[in-house]
């Protein structure tokens, strides 16, 4: 249910991690970036998956549903950025 919420936003996120920086692009390019949005989503699922079997219900019946949105999507997007980050530093030009 939770990926169903977050298909959208996930899907502009990666559009625009896919797309920008537009150069250089090659074949270990192509190959990182999608690894790394298989990656990210690999970890929100895995995080949700996590967060449903360890919440406490005892803050209400709401709480794991609760705990799954918030963890998966910062877990997604700690990914994501990290992604960037290595990225960044890999393509930034060599002085």
């Amino acid at each position: 249910m939770t990926l169903i919420l977050f298909l959208p936003w996930f899907a502009i996120l990666g559009t625009l991690y896919w797309l920008f920086p537009r150069k250089p692009r090659g074949a270990a390019r192509v190959v990182f970036d999608a690894m790394a949005l298989l990656l990210s989503l690999a970890a929100f699922l895995w995080s949700v998956h996590w967060s449903m079997a360890n919440a406490d219900t005892g803050h209400g019946k709401l709480w794991p549903q609760i705990l799954a949105t918030a963890l998966g999507y910062g877990v997604f997007l700690a990914a994501l950025g990290l992604a960037s980050w290595v990225r960044w530093l890999w393509l930034r030009p060599r002085r």
